[in-house]
């Protein structure tokens, strides 16, 4: 619990001011296909169903506690959800467990979806 401890009191005005512990889509699509970064979804498996991203590895939150050794330690690991709420949590937790590097996603599902669009696609092929 001392590592929760420490992430939660870390989280003051300058951390979450500075915004270092998160991600914009604008950063997501500069940062696909570096393999340092793992883009993490923590959507339930219905809600994958729907709709797959390609570019994300897949582990329900619930699921997170006992599949977190298939996490590599030395990405960086950016989690998200459909609206954020859950990658907080999932950014939280992998803190606590000992990941160093971490960041949320800090986008709706449909921010994320948009950034596929033909104009944005475009944009980040060129």
């Amino acid at each position: 619990m001392n590592n929760f401890n420490q992430v939660l009191q870390e989280m003051d005005f300058d951390f979450l001011g500075a915004g270092k512990h998160s991600m914009s889509v604008e950063a997501m699509r500069k940062a696909l296909g570096n393999d340092h970064f793992l883009f993490l979804d923590v959507r339930t498996e219905s809600e994958r169903d729907y709709l797959r991203l390609p570019f994300a590895s897949h582990i329900p939150l619930s699921e997170l506690p006992t599949r977190l050794k298939e996490l590599p330690q030395e990405k960086c690991i950016v989690p998200f959800c459909s609206s954020i709420f859950r990658g907080a949590v999932a950014y939280t937790y992998l803190r606590g467990n000992g990941f160093k590097e971490v960041k949320i996603l800090t986008a709706s599902m449909e921010d994320i979806v948009s950034a596929f669009k033909p104009g944005p696609l475009a944009k980040m092929l060129a």
